[in-house]
């Protein structure tokens, strides 16, 4: 590792409907086997899903599901003295939000439905809400980092 310079930070370039970053982070995540035209499809049949079931915005659902569900605090295992800990560490905004999206998708592949498209919709409509499994994942890792906050002198 280089102590010259610090290396920058990897910026995704915006979506071309809305032009926003957060949903081609999104776009990247949803993709599988490199199929990225049915990843935009998916997406986008998701946000218009959510459009035509709240009538608002998608856009605005999509950012107020992702600020419910991103982590503050995530617990790590952590090994001392023969001893596994779960240590309580703050989370960064990427990295928040990296976690957000992950089990945010991970919550409506596991969703029962018709599509995935539909699924997404569904599971952003429950988090923009404050409910749904996202926001009780984000929920628990909160609970698991205040049951172990004496162990945050471990970091």
């Amino acid at each position: 590792m280089s102590r010259e310079n610090a290396t920058e930070e990897k910026t995704t370039k915006p979506d071309p409907i809305y032009r926003n970053r957060l949903i081609s982070m999104l776009v990247n995540r949803i993709l599988r086997n490199g199929k990225k035209s049915l990843a935009h499809r998916i997406l986008y049949g998701a946000m218009s899903s959510t459009r035509r079931d709240t009538g608002k915005n998608p856009l605005l659902i999509l950012r107020q599901a992702m600020i419910k569900v991103t982590p503050d605090v995530v617990v790590k295992a952590k090994r001392i003295g023969g001893s596994t800990y779960q240590v309580p560490l703050e989370v960064g905004s990427m990295q928040g939000k990296a976690l957000a999206i992950r089990w945010l998708l991970t919550a409506s592949r596991k969703r029962s439905g018709r599509n995935m498209a539909s699924k997404l919709g569904y599971e952003l409509i429950d988090a923009a809400k404050d409910n749904g499994t996202a926001v009780r994942r984000k929920e628990e890792t909160h609970k698991m980092a205040e049951a172990n906050r004496a162990f945050a002198h471990f970091r």
